[in-house]
C-alpha cells in the first residue's frame, strides 16, 4: 500500500489526472481512460489515444490500485510511477514528452502555486508530476461494499440471491476465489484462460511478451471484481459486454475458446464446473454486492489548464472543450467536502 502522501499531494494530482494538458495534444487526460463514472475505466473494448488511435486492449480499473504489486494487464509494471511512463508518453496513447510537460506546467498561470503548496517549491519536475498522481491514484480506495459489512458481521447486508451468489462463488466447484481472493478479489497472478481475441483478431500473447516465458502465452493478471458492475465491457480486450456473459465463460469447458493451432497452457483452475444458469444469476447477484465508491473523488469544475476534465463520457455543455478559468477563483484551495471547488 502507498502511503505518505499530503492532502496537497494529493489535490495536485487529482488536478493532473483530469487535465488534458498532460496529453502532447492537450485533448485527453488520464481520466479520458479511467473516467470515475465507469469505475475508473472507460467503457470501451480498447481504449482510444490522444490523436484517436485505438489502443490493444481495454483501460484497467483504478480502484485500489495502490495495493497492487502487478501492473497492466500484462502484470509488466511493478510500480505506479514506472507505470504512468507508458500512457504519458507513447505516441499512441498520450503522446507528451518529459521537456514539455515540464515547460507547459511551469509556464501555466496557475499550476506553480499548486506545486509550491505541495512540495517545498514552485519547481516543477518529472518526479514531483509522477509523485502527484501516484498520491492521487493512492486514494482511490474502495473496501466498504455491502460484502465487506457481511464479511465484518453485518450478515442482513447481503440479500438471499447475493448470498446465494458468495456460496457459489467460494465453492470448490467454482473456484472463483482460487483467484478472484478478498479483500481485493484478485489474487494478483498472471493467469492463462484461454479468453478468446475479438473480431477474428491475432491471439494477444499477453504477458509472454513482456517475460519471454511461453507458458505465460495469452496470460493476464487477474483483475479486481470490485466495482465490476460499473466496468464493462470485460477481459483485456473487452470481449464480453455483461457480467452474466463473463461468468458463463468460465462454465463453457476447458480450452473452449482457444483459436486453433495455439497450444496454451491453462491455468488449472479452468475446468467444466458446468454451473446451471441460476447457479450464474446468483454469481452475478453477488458482484453487485462488491460496489463501493464511498471515496469517490470529486471531478474538478474548473483546471488550472483551463480545459474541460477529460471524461470517457463526455458532457454536452461544454462543446468545444474548455471551460473559462475564473481569475477571482483560487484552484490552490484543498477541497476534499464536496461543497466547494475552487474558492478563494
Amino acid at each position: 500500500m502507498r502511503d505518505g502522501f499530503t492532502p496537497e499531494q494529493i489535490d495536485l494530482g487529482r488536478y493532473l489526472f483530469f487535465d488534458p494538458i498532460l496529453s502532447g495534444n492537450n485533448r485527453i487526460a488520464c481520466s479520458s481512460c479511467h473516467d470515475p463514472a465507469l469505475g475508473f475505466s472507460d467503457g470501451k473494448q480498447q481504449s482510444v489515444g490522444a490523436a484517436g488511435t485505438r489502443l490493444q486492449r481495454s483501460a484497467p480499473s483504478l480502484w485500489n490500485v495502490a495495493f497492487f504489486n502487478k501492473l497492466l494487464w500484462d502484470g509488466s509494471k511493478r510500480s505506479l510511477e514506472e507505470q504512468m511512463l507508458g500512457p504519458l508518453y507513447a505516441p499512441q496513447e498520450m503522446a507528451s514528452s518529459p521537456l514539455g510537460l515540464i515547460d507547459k506546467l511551469s509556464n501555466n498561470a496557475h499550476y506553480p502555486a499548486l506545486f509550491a503548496q505541495a512540495f517545498a517549491d514552485a519547481t516543477v519536475t518529472l518526479d514531483r508530476i509522477y509523485r502527484a498522481l501516484v498520491a492521487f491514484e493512492s486514494s482511490l480506495i474502495s473496501l466498504n461494499s455491502r460484502y465487506d459489512w457481511y464479511a465484518h458481521g453485518v450478515h442482513s447486508a447481503l440479500t438471499d440471491n447475493e448470498l446465494a451468489g458468495l456460496n457459489v462463488f467460494r465453492s470448490f466447484v467454482a473456484r472463483c476465489a482460487e483467484c478472484h481472493t478478498p479483500p481485493l478479489f484478485s489474487n494478483q497472478q498472471i493467469a492463462v484462460i484461454g479468453v478468446p481475441e475479438t473480431a477474428g483478431k491475432p491471439l494477444d500473447p499477453g504477458a509472454q511478451a513482456a517475460t519471454g516465458d511461453a507458458s505465460q502465452r495469452g496470460g493476464f493478471r487477474v483483475p479486481s471484481l470490485r466495482n465490476a458492475v460499473l466496468t464493462a465491457p470485460y477481459m483485456h480486450a473487452g470481449n464480453f459486454s455483461t457480467l452474466r456473459e463473463t461468468v458463463a465463460f468460465y462454465t463453457g469447458g476447458r480450452g473452449h475458446a482457444v483459436p486453433q493451432g495455439e497450444d496454451l497452457k491453462l491455468h488449472w483452475h479452468i475446468w467444466e464446473p458446468q454451473l446451471s444458469d441460476k447457479e450464474l444469476d446468483r454469481l452475478v447477484d453477488f458482484l453487485g454486492a462488491l460496489t463501493d465508491q464511498a471515496f469517490m473523488p470529486e471531478i474538478p469544475a474548473r483546471l488550472p489548464s483551463g480545459l474541460s476534465p477529460g471524461r470517457a463520457l463526455r458532457s454536452e455543455q461544454d462543446p468545444d472543450g474548455k471551460y473559462s478559468y475564473l481569475a477571482t477563483e483560487d484552484p490552490r484551495r484543498l477541497h476534499n467536502d464536496n461543497t466547494h471547488e475552487a474558492q478563494p
